[in-house]
């Protein structure tokens, strides 16, 4: 039988023998070139435009429960999550490991209700890959971008105070990226934890594993821990004053905090991932098809 490239050259043939043509990876493409391509890159609610809303408009549940017919019944993905009574009532940050891949959302949006709206601080390039989807996401609501490279981390703190003061949640990741060790967590970023200093709200972990690979009937866990603050995972006492904005003092403290949550988080998602693996024998239907469904080409996404 011929190859990937076609039948085979038969014996004594003057035709020599080749190895298949591959396709060559898709290049990536730097965010920067996609940002000057748009006119510049427009973050946070200067690209929304509106105050983050909190309630869930009758087109984000329509959407809502379309996307849980293709996760949950086409896909049959299915995803376990625990500590639902660790959630505040609204107006806090949420922040959640290892983020793996492009489910990660849909799995924090299935551990929380449909209301007080979730907004992600995420990839503007990774999630604008067309005109017709930023539309439809700017419509529908969920997300405030972020551009690598970007005009600092102000405006990020606004959006969070944004979303917070109208009782909504702040969704973080704060690994930045979707490349890490399988069943572990990979190093912490501190633009979340200035953010938690500057907006002093509930801190809410949540950790995830069984994202790195999809494939139909994917088993994914969850769970939600207790709430915590800034000033415990910064080891401050209460009424202590905080560093002033954009100070050495505020970076340093950024990273402890960084470096204590990351404690708190990786041991759970190493206790989850086992129950996220299926025997080798599985079969893994459209394993590469799902796994890169909303992944921009060119492994953007996955750069550190």
């Amino acid at each position: 039988m011929g190859g990937p490239g076609g039948p085979e050259p038969e014996q004594g043939s003057d035709v020599p023998v080749t190895s298949a043509r591959r396709r060559p990876p898709p290049s990536r493409i730097s965010p920067e070139a996609l940002a000057a391509q748009r006119g510049g890159a427009v973050e946070g609610l200067a690209w929304l435009g509106r105050t983050p809303e909190s309630s869930a408009s009758f087109l984000y549940r329509c959407v809502r429960l379309l996307a849980r017919f293709v996760l949950f019944v086409v896909f049959r993905f299915r995803v376990e999550t625990g500590g639902r009574e660790n959630l505040p009532t609204g107006g806090y940050l949420l922040v959640a490991a290892a983020h793996r891949g492009w489910m990660d959302p849909f799995v924090v949006l299935h551990a929380i209700p449909a209301t007080p709206r979730a907004w992600f601080l995420g990839s503007g390039p990774s999630t604008f890959t067309s005109r017709w989807r930023e539309r439809l996401i700017h419509r529908l609501g969920g997300l405030l971008p972020v551009w690598r490279g970007g005009v600092g981390i102000d405006q990020h703190v606004a959006s969070a105070r944004a979303v917070i003061a109208n009782g909504g949640i702040l969704v973080q990741m704060p690994e930045g990226t979707v490349s890490g060790p399988v069943g572990h967590i990979g190093p912490f970023r501190v633009g979340w934890a200035v953010i938690a200093l500057r907006t002093d709200a509930p801190i809410v972990p949540v950790a995830i594993a069984g994202t790195e690979e999809l494939y139909l009937g994917r088993r994914m866990e969850s769970r939600i821990l207790p709430a915590t603050s800034a000033r415990a995972l910064a080891g401050l006492e209460p009424g202590e004053p905080l560093p002033a904005p954009g100070s050495r003092e505020e970076l340093d403290l950024a990273r402890r905090m960084s470096d204590r949550l990351a404690a708190i988080l990786g041991p759970v998602v190493e206790r989850l991932h086992p129950l996220t693996v299926d025997p080798p024998e599985r079969p893994r239907r459209l394993r590469n098809r799902l796994t890169g469904l909303l992944l921009r080409p060119g492994r953007l996404d996955r750069d550190g």
